[in-house]
C-alpha cells in the first residue's frame, strides 16, 4: 500500500525536477515514516547513494511543504517489503538495523546521518595533510583543539568532517563525546530563531554547555552578518574555555574572507588550517578504483584512465559520472566501453584545454545573452549579476588566478568575488530551479 504522504511530496517533486531525474531517481522509491522522519527505500546501493550525493535537499524541502518542517531523511538500500506477510518476516531485521544505527548515530544538529568515513577517504599528495590533520583532531594527537579544513568544492571537506564525526562517535567506548554537526547556515536559522521566541537561554545552553565538539561547515556563510558573528564568536569562546573540540570547514581561507569581526577572524585563524588542493592523476584513479569496487561496478583500465584525465576539479563529478556510465551499461545490458565513456562524458564538466579567463567571459556573456562590458559595468540587472557570479565561480575553478586578479578583471573588489562565489555554491548545493540554472550554464562550459 503507498503512503499518501509520500505520493504528495513524489508529486511536488515530479513538477520541480527534470522529468528524467524524477523518473530514474525518484520514482522507484518507497518511503516509511517514524518518529517525524522519513526512511526512503531505494531498490539498490547504486541508486541509494545517488539520491544521497543529488537529492537530499530537493526531498527535504519538498517533505517540509506537507510534514509542516524539514524532516530528517535517510536512504537505504534495503528494499521495502510488500505486502504484510513480508512487513512482519522483516521486521525484526529492520528493528536490528535501527538498533545498530541508533548506538552509532551522532548528535547531529542537521539531522542528516554522517555517512563517510575515514576507511572510504583516499588519502594523495593533495589531501594527506588535511586526513592526518582530521584524524588527529580524532585521536586528540593533533596540537590544536581547532581545525580548519578549506577546498573548492567537491574535494572531500564534507567527506572528512563527517568522518570525524563518525569516528568520534563510533566504537564501543562507554561515555561518547557531545557531538554537533552542522552547517553555518543552519547555526544562524536555530540562532534567529531562538532569538525571535525569545528561547535564547535554551540555545546558549545547547551549544555552549551541552556540547564537546563542534563541527560547523560553510563558515563562510557568516560573512558580513555581524549580530550572528557576536553570538558564534561567544559561542566558540565559551567551548573554548571548557577545553572543547571545533571544526570548521570553508571553501575559502580564513585571509580570503570579508565582513567579519576582527576577533572572529582571529579565532578563525588560531588553530591548525589545512587545505585540500586538486587531486593529482594517480589519486583520481585510486578514487575510480576505489568506487569502483564499492559499487561492484567493472571498470576497464582505458576507462579510468580517460575519467581521470578528463575529469580533474571535482571528486564528486567524478564518482557522479562513474556512476552514471554504470547506470547506463546496465540499462542497456552492455559492458562499459571507452566509446559509451565518451557519450557521458559529454555531460560533464571535463578537461581537454587549459581554460583562460577570456574564455570564460566569451562561454559566460554566450550562455546569458549579454555583452562583455556588462560583466565589468555596475549594472545591478538580475541576469548581469547572475551571469558575474557565474564568471567569478568559473574562473576560481579553471583558473590559477587569485581573488584579486578575478575581481580586477571585472572591476570588482575581492571581497565581491568572495560574496558572488558563494551565492552560487549555495544554490548549486540547495538545487534550487536557479541553482540549475547555473548548474546548466556550467556544465556548458566548452573547453
Amino acid at each position: 500500500m503507498t503512503n499518501p504522504t509520500w505520493n504528495h511530496i513524489q508529486r511536488i517533486l515530479e513538477s520541480s525536477l527534470n522529468p528524467g531525474l524524477y523518473q530514474v531517481w525518484i520514482k522507484p522509491l518507497t518511503a516509511s515514516f517514524k518518529d517525524g522522519g522519513i526512511l526512503l527505500h531505494a531498490p539498490n546501493e547504486f541508486v541509494a547513494a545517488w539520491v544521497r550525493d543529488r537529492l537530499l535537499s530537493n526531498i527535504s524541502e519538498a517533505a517540509a511543504q506537507v510534514m509542516g518542517q524539514a524532516p530528517r531523511v535517510s536512504v537505504t538500500a534495503t528494499p521495502a517489503a510488500s505486502g504484510e506477510s513480508a512487513r512482519k518476516s522483516a521486521a525484526p531485521a529492520c528493528a536490528a538495523r535501527a538498533v545498530r544505527k541508533s548506538a552509532a548515530r551522532p548528535d547531529d544538529e542537521s539531522g542528516n546521518l554522517f555517512r563517510f568515513s575515514f576507511d572510504q577517504f583516499v588519502v594523495g599528495p593533495s589531501n594527506a595533510l588535511a586526513y592526518e590533520a582530521s584524524l588527529g583532531l580524532c585521536r586528540e594527537s593533533l596540537p590544536a583543539s581547532q581545525l580548519f579544513i578549506s577546498s573548492g568544492p567537491g574535494l572531500g571537506k564534507t567527506h572528512l568532517s563527517q568522518a570525524m564525526g563518525n569516528l568520534l562517535m563510533g566504537g564501543e567506548r562507554a561515555a561518547k563525546p557531545k557531538l554537533v554537526y552542522l552547517t553555518a547556515e543552519e547555526f544562524s536559522s536555530r540562532l534567529i530563531l531562538a532569538i525571535k521566541t525569545r528561547d535564547m537561554e535554551r540555545f546558549k545552553a545547547r551549544f555552549r554547555e551541552d556540547v564537546d565538539i563542534l563541527i560547523l561547515e560553510d563558515i563562510h556563510f557568516f560573512q558580513g552578518k555581524l549580530k550572528l558573528q557576536d553570538e558564534l564568536l561567544n559561542t566558540l569562546s565559551a567551548l573554548q574555555s571548557r577545553g572543547c573540540r571545533v571544526v570548521f570547514t570553508s571553501s575559502f581561507l580564513p585571509k580570503e574572507l570579508t565582513g567579519l569581526d576582527n576577533q572572529l577572524a582571529s579565532r578563525l585563524c588560531a588553530g591548525f588550517m589545512a587545505t585540500i588542493e586538486q587531486p593529482d592523476f594517480k589519486t583520481r584513479l585510486n578514487i575510480l578504483d576505489r568506487k569502483a569496487r564499492s559499487h561492484q561496478v567493472l571498470l576497464p583500465g582505458e576507462v579510468a584512465g580517460l575519467l581521470a584525465e578528463r575529469i580533474t576539479t571535482d571528486i564528486r563529478q567524478l564518482e557522479s559520472c562513474l556512476q552514471n556510465l554504470a547506470l547506463k551499461a546496465r540499462v542497456l545490458g552492455q559492458g562499459i566501453s571507452l566509446e559509451m565513456a565518451w557519450e557521458v562524458l559529454r555531460n560533464y564538466d571535463i578537461e581537454d584545454i587549459p581554460v583562460g579567463i577570456d574564455q570564460i567571459v566569451e562561454h559566460v556573456c554566450s550562455v546569458y545573452d549579454i555583452k562583455p562590458e556588462h560583466l565589468a559595468s555596475k549594472s545591478r540587472k538580475r541576469q548581469h549579476v547572475l551571469a558575474r557570479n557565474t564568471a567569478f565561480f568559473l574562473a576560481r575553478k579553471h583558473t590559477e588566478l587569485s581573488l584579486q586578479d578575478i575581481g580586477g578583471r571585472f572591476n570588482r573588489r575581492h571581497s565581491t568575488v568572495v560574496k558572488g562565489i558563494t551565492a552560487v555554491e549555495r544554490q548549486l548545493s540547495l538545487q534550487t530551479p536557479l541553482g540549475r540554472q547555473i548548474e546548466t550554464a556550467i556544465e556548458r562550459m566548452v573547453h
